[in-house]
């Protein structure tokens, strides 16, 4: 593919850096979600043509560096829009997709849908999960992806994404250092969990990719629908942590966003 190849347009980054996520169509192919969803429906241990094996709302499974999730995550495309979006050289391969959640129709509640941003270190006061951290330079994360390897709708259970919720995230991090702050933290801070009056649906079919900032408020949600989700939500893995304070002024995108939170740029 030429080295001029642009994936994400002037306003798709525009919006990213405004709105915390962009959504790629057809990032990946159809067939590579085939053979992907094919090795998660064996792990799962459910069988794909008899609904009574789903006995539960979501089943979490680990991460898969099969070839079909190496590929799907190491297309041109996205390399591009990873370039676009964190800085040529400043991002690691993904070798691999995960965790992935598999949210099945279901009337129970699936007990993991509640607001929160992922954190990317674990700090020297690590106990469990709530303890992991984030901070204002995303240390250990360059972007939040999702990756969908089935279609997924409106009642599909599609990750809910608090538009421009990033922002304030940043804001809120700004203040704590390199330390950063702890989930814990923020549900204890924050319980209106940076509500921005906006609300997205990842949504789109198999072979879609939002590429989120680091910072977005998300959650999952109860699946209304009829087909089951497959999704990946791993990092892509930066080579360094953001630097806000660039000599040469070559910022990223994802540094972009936070330097205008912080009423830098």
């Amino acid at each position: 593919m030429p080295s001029h190849f642009a994936a994400l347009s002037e306003a798709q980054i525009s919006a990213f850096i405004t709105d915390g996520f962009i959504r790629i169509d057809n990032a990946f192919s159809r067939e590579l979600a085939d053979e992907a969803r094919a090795i998660l429906w064996r792990d799962t241990g459910c069988d794909p043509d008899n609904p009574a094996t789903r006995t539960k709302p979501v089943i979490r499974l680990g991460g898969y560096s099969d070839r079909p999730f190496r590929e799907a995550a190491n297309t041109s495309l996205l390399h591009t829009a990873y370039d676009q979006l964190v800085g040529k050289d400043r991002w690691l391969p993904p070798q691999g997709l995960g965790t992935f959640p598999v949210r099945f129709p279901s009337s129970e509640e699936p007990g993991d849908d509640g607001w929160h941003i992922d954190g990317s270190f674990a700090g020297d006061d690590f106990k469990d999960f709530l303890d992991i951290r984030a901070n204002i330079v995303s240390k250990g994360r360059a972007l939040l992806m999702l990756f969908l390897f089935s279609d997924v709708g409106e009642e599909d259970a599609p990750t809910r994404i608090k538009v421009g919720s990033h922002l304030e995230v940043a804001r809120y991090l700004a203040s704590a250092g390199d330390g950063g702050r702890s989930l814990h933290d923020m549900i204890a801070d924050r319980p209106d969990w940076f509500d921005t009056g906006r609300e997205a649906l990842a949504t789109g079919s198999a072979g879609t990719v939002y590429l989120c900032h680091p910072f977005p408020v998300h959650a999952a949600q109860k699946h209304h629908g009829k087909t089951v989700k497959f999704m990946a939500q791993p990092p892509l893995m930066p080579k360094a942590s953001l630097d806000l304070d660039r000599p040469d002024g070559a910022y990223s995108p994802v540094e972009t966003a936070i330097r205008r939170a912080l009423n830098r740029a």
